[in-house]
């Protein structure tokens, strides 16, 4: 499966995003991002990505299993670790910025998905 953790579910991706993820792990399956306090310490955004690796872990396999992880960075960070010392293999989704300036100080900014990347691992 391809395990979707972030702010944007899969039914609002483009059909080529969907095609990606499904290439890379079949069914996708949404585990929608926690909210991350502006405010909290290392200890409590480790804890929460620690609380959210040990739920994944008891319920998808690492052989079989792909996570996409986008989110607030320092979170992201952590379970991405966590994830990769179990043996999953976590991407991050990437896309072309476009952006138009119609008036001063007012920008449009359009993300176009590319494609999946993998985050390096750091325990292989």
């Amino acid at each position: 499966m391809f395990i979707n953790i972030s702010n944007h579910p899969s039914q609002t991706w483009s059909s080529e995003q969907q095609i990606a993820a499904k290439q890379l792990g079949g069914d996708i399956v949404d585990i929608p991002f926690p909210s991350i306090s502006s405010q909290a310490d290392y200890e409590e955004v480790f804890s929460s990505a620690a609380t959210l690796a040990d739920v994944v872990i008891s319920q998808y396999n690492p052989k079989k299993d792909v996570m996409h992880v986008m989110g607030e960075m320092c979170f992201s960070f952590a379970l991405i670790g966590l994830l990769q010392q179990a043996g999953f293999i976590c991407v991050a989704s990437t896309s072309d910025r476009l952006v138009t300036e119609s008036v001063p100080n007012h920008k449009e900014v359009i993300f176009r998905f590319t494609r999946f990347r993998r985050y390096v691992n750091l325990f292989e």
